[in-house]
């Protein structure tokens, strides 16, 4: 094969990483930023309902930059406010693959990390504006971020050779989990010693710089791209010579019906009901029954999806060794990363419902349980790529949909099942998450596939 180091496709990666990057960073600013926006509540601090733990934080609150303007919004009202990115993210999924497979991948991940970047720095005015305003730039926002992954998958279904699929598309989407890291405590400390309006200017500013070197850097296929060598260019173009469909149009009624996808889209709503729950509520379940403040310690909340991060990385690496050295088929590697990959969080999730106030030990029981998901990156995620490259955008958009539900859905029965913030509400939240994990892994396990689709290559459906 062809050296990786300073070649075409690695260049490719690294800026996908740092694209999702910029995007997830993005998009969890606002849960850190929101803290600061809202005025102190005094009836909140004189909730006791759950005074099951001890308190653990002894440092004294210093009073930090209070410059920011605030306002006066209620639970609910923040809840629709974060809530509001994903209903602009799951329109724009199946669209996106589509206008990918059209248009390129290129263009469609460049605009929507720039439309996204643009819409944060707009972020401060329109809550100036008011709460509609604000909402509207949030679902916006999801907007130019629901046709990313799509024409991620479908850029890479161009440039990904079948036997580095593993490594490169993990280092791409690896960018998501750093982003979720950095932006996390980096968030808090700008609010803290400047102005909760910086977040939105700093990193919106970032993603516009990052779109410049995207689009002179990158293009849509590797016969197109001004700089890679000969030998890479045929290497991929080789590699993947029989994986393409020269169909126009798309076979809607075959990808509906075949069941290697809806195996994905199964596994795929699964592991992000767990994900989603976690990243919106893990604060609260901290702060309300641990009595742990996690806005102290940024850094604890962010630990998780550093390891989930190690993890994706790692993995990726692993899946294409075993692959590449021909010892596993496709198949096993992708269903046994995808069972480690969401039993492992489910076993985890479960734990740490059970083991009281050690604080310590449910930080350490919920980092493990998100860092084994990593394992679903080359098991379920990149599936799609093997068992129709041509169409994989469009499988990603279906995929992505179905998995986008949990995001809306899952964080609103866990609060409606958490009203008095008891250890056994909680229990019970983690329960349905870790239950649906198990189904999610048992139908990939039973009817996932990895190979090409005949309906992915062939003019089969004029037959």
């Amino acid at each position: 094969s062809v050296p990786a180091c300073c070649s075409a496709r690695y260049n490719l990666a690294l800026l996908a990483f740092l694209g999702f990057f910029v995007l997830y960073a993005l998009r969890v600013n606002l849960s850190v930023a929101l803290v600061n926006m809202v005025e102190a509540d005094a009836s909140s601090t004189e909730n006791t309902t759950s005074s099951v733990c001890p308190e653990h934080s002894s440092t004294i609150s210093v009073p930090h930059n209070t410059t920011g303007k605030k306002y006066s919004w209620d639970a609910d009202t923040q809840g629709w406010i974060l809530g509001s990115f994903f209903y602009g993210y799951i329109v724009t999924q199946i669209p996106g693959g589509y206008l990918a497979s059209k248009i390129g991948g290129k263009l469609l991940f460049g605009f929507g990390v720039f439309g996204t970047s643009a819409f944060t720095l707009l972020t401060p005015l329109a809550a100036d504006l008011g709460v509609g305003y604000l909402i509207g730039v949030r679902v916006l926002e999801g907007v130019g971020e629901g046709v990313t992954f799509p024409a991620m998958h479908s850029l890479w279904s161009s440039w990904a050779p079948p036997l580095e699929r593993s490594k490169l598309l993990s280092i791409s989407y690896a960018g998501a989990q750093l982003g979720t890291v950095v932006s996390l405590p980096l968030s808090g400390l700008i609010c803290y010693y400047m102005n909760w309006i910086y977040v939105f200017y700093i990193f919106g500013s970032i993603g516009v710089l990052w779109f410049f070197f995207w689009m002179w850097l990158v293009s849509d296929t590797p016969a197109t791209h001004r700089r890679i060598s000969h030998t890479e260019r045929e290497y991929i173009l080789s590699s993947l010579k029989d994986q393409h469909s020269t169909e126009e149009s798309v076979p809607w009624r075959s990808i509906l019906k075949s069941l290697p996808l809806w195996a994905i889209v199964v596994a795929h709503f699964s592991y992000n009901w767990t994900f989603y729950t976690l990243l919106t509520l893990l604060p609260t379940y901290m702060k309300e029954i641990l009595r742990f403040d996690t806005q102290e310690n940024g850094f604890l909340s962010a630990l998780p999806y550093f390891g989930c991060w190690l993890c994706i990385i790692l993995s990726g690496q692993i899946a294409d060794y075993l692959r590449e050295k021909r010892s596993f088929s496709t198949v096993c590697v992708r269903k046994c990363f995808t069972l480690i990959g969401m039993i492992g969080p489910a076993v985890f999730l479960v734990a740490a419902g059970f083991i009281g106030c050690a604080y310590e030990l449910a930080v350490a029981f919920v980092t493990i349980s998100t860092t084994l998901g990593g394992f679903c990156t080359p098991g379920y995620n990149i599936n799609h790529l093997d068992i129709a490259p041509s169409y994989a955008g469009i499988l990603l958009g279906i995929t992505n949909s179905f998995a986008t539900i949990p995001g809306m859905v899952g964080p609103v029965i866990a609060k409606s099942l958490t009203h008095n913030n008891t250890v056994g509400e909680w229990q019970t939240v983690f329960y349905i998450a870790a239950s649906i994990n198990l189904f999610g892994a048992i139908f990939f396990a039973l009817f996932a596939s990895g190979e090409v689709q005949d309906w992915a290559v062939s003019s089969y459906d004029l037959h």
